[in-house]
């Protein structure tokens, strides 16, 4: 069935990699990439999304700074997951430490440096897969309270992202072809899918459902929701469900 989307909601959020689009290559001053300590793969969407962004590093997070080809500005964190090479090779980076027993994660310090600068977008590089599931479920809670604020919020391993969806309209730009899921963290109404193989209009998911798994982007994705708080977890370079 046909998903008609609606228009007039609270909000309306755009994420993509194109160079028009709000994450791609086209980035303004506050716009934040926070390095995380999870893994990083780098790819030619993600060079593309982080192109122009300031950049701040959490604790090992570090290390994907070579990688992704840009300097941060900070280097904050208690330093307990960070070689001492990886110290030596950037001691021009300013850095803060914090004590190990503190109440807030190395990223969440991080977060809070890039709004003090004025941050209003922000992408938590190395936010998603890794050891720790702790850390990447709480990345993934700690992106949808940001969004709430009013944040525009994209979390990224590389071969994976994640985008919080709150009530209104969402898109984001996704490879014909790419899997992508609906998770929902709430019970879910009115939700509308449009440009993906299983499309929906209007539909009531509860919590805990797994209807809204394994979708297939035609393109470019479209989303409305009514009442709930999701994340939208895509792969850009799965193309199994092609």
């Amino acid at each position: 069935m046909k998903a008609p989307c609606r228009s007039g909601l609270s909000r309306r959020l755009t994420f993509a990699s194109g160079a028009a689009s709000r994450y791609g290559s086209a980035m303004t001053a506050t716009a934040f990439t926070i390095l995380l300590g999870g893994p990083l793969t780098m790819t030619d969407r993600l060079a593309a999304q982080l192109a122009g962004t300031r950049v701040i590093a959490a604790d090992g997070g570090m290390r994907h700074a070579d990688a992704i080809g840009l300097t941060p500005e900070l280097w904050v964190g208690d330093f307990d997951s960070t070689p001492a090479a990886l110290i030596a090779a950037w001691p021009d980076v300013p850095r803060e430490p914090y004590p190990p027993a503190k109440n807030e994660t190395d990223g969440e310090i991080a977060v809070a440096a890039a709004l003090e600068r004025g941050a209003t977008r922000l992408i938590l590089a190395g936010a998603l897969g890794g050891e720790r599931s702790d850390h990447a479920f709480q990345h993934l809670l700690h992106g949808l309270h940001l969004a709430e604020t009013g944040l525009d919020v994209l979390l990224t391993s590389g071969e994976e992202e994640a985008v919080p969806l709150l009530p209104g309209i969402t898109e984001m730009d996704l490879p014909k072809g790419c899997l992508f899921s609906v998770l929902g963290l709430d019970t879910l109404s009115d939700l509308s899918i449009a440009g993906a193989r299983y499309s929906l209009a209007r539909f009531a998911v509860p919590f805990g459902s797994s209807r809204t798994l394994s979708n297939v982007a035609e393109g470019p994705v479209r989303l409305t929701l009514g009442t709930g708080r999701a994340m939208l977890l895509a792969r850009p370079l799965d193309m199994t469900g092609a």
